[in-house]
């Protein structure tokens, strides 16, 4: 609804929260030992609206309006592939109290930079070339990352990496957070397009960052 009265920079800023709720619920479930695959199903319909539909319709408003039936085509490309990259994760899952690594862009951190791109330019309604045509090229890009078979981690498995890794990773992390606050939320867009790029590079270096020993436990 907000995109589509204009107020881009707040409907970006609602994926986000929907993020956090997303990642709570499970947490939650988990404590309260309610888990279920119900659960997983019920998070999976929520995902497709937080993280498939409002991001589309966000984009279109954005930046593909001026594109009409193309723009329309593009939104509606990302929505599928997300939908389908929802229901591989939930056919292949097989532990429901376990976190696997994803294989293909998770469709939350999909969302996320799509919506980091808008606070980055923060546009005007029907904002004008380049903005418009790069938005097109990024929608299909984590479109098709989405259905890929590259592999992305789980965060989960962040206690299992070396020592030097989780430095390296907390590090990253901090720099980041103070660039967040001294660029007033510009540099969020860099720092979602290199996860979404780690997916080209994690099963290169997987040998180098996870501990064997904290693995086998």
């Amino acid at each position: 609804m907000y995109a589509a009265q204009n107020e881009l920079l707040t409907s970006a800023i609602f994926i986000f929260v929907a993020v956090f709720f997303d990642a709570t619920d499970g947490m939650i479930a988990r404590l309260f030992k309610t888990s279920s695959k119900l659960g997983v199903e019920l998070d999976s319909l929520a995902d497709i609206v937080s993280f498939g539909a409002a991001p589309a319709i966000l984009m279109y408003y954005s930046f593909l309006i001026k594109y009409e039936t193309l723009g329309i085509i593009v939104a509606s490309v990302y929505l599928i592939f997300g939908a389908f990259r929802l229901a591989r994760f939930n056919a292949l899952l097989e532990n429901i109290e376990e976190k696997p690594d994803f294989n293909g862009l998770p469709i939350p951190m999909a969302a996320m930079t799509l919506a980091s791109y808008i606070i980055l330019h923060n546009p005007e309604p029907h904002l004008i070339s380049p903005y418009d045509t790069i938005a097109l090229v990024i929608m299909l890009f984590v479109s098709v990352l989405m259905v890929s078979d590259l592999k992305y981690f789980s965060l989960a498995k962040f206690p299992k990496l070396k020592t030097s890794a989780q430095i390296i990773i907390s590090v990253g992390i901090l720099l980041f957070v103070v660039s967040f606050f001294l660029t007033q939320g510009k540099t969020i867009f860099y720092f979602f397009a290199f996860l979404v790029l780690s997916g080209f590079f994690n099963s290169k270096i997987e040998k180098y960052l996870f501990d064997p020993n904290k693995l086998r436990n």
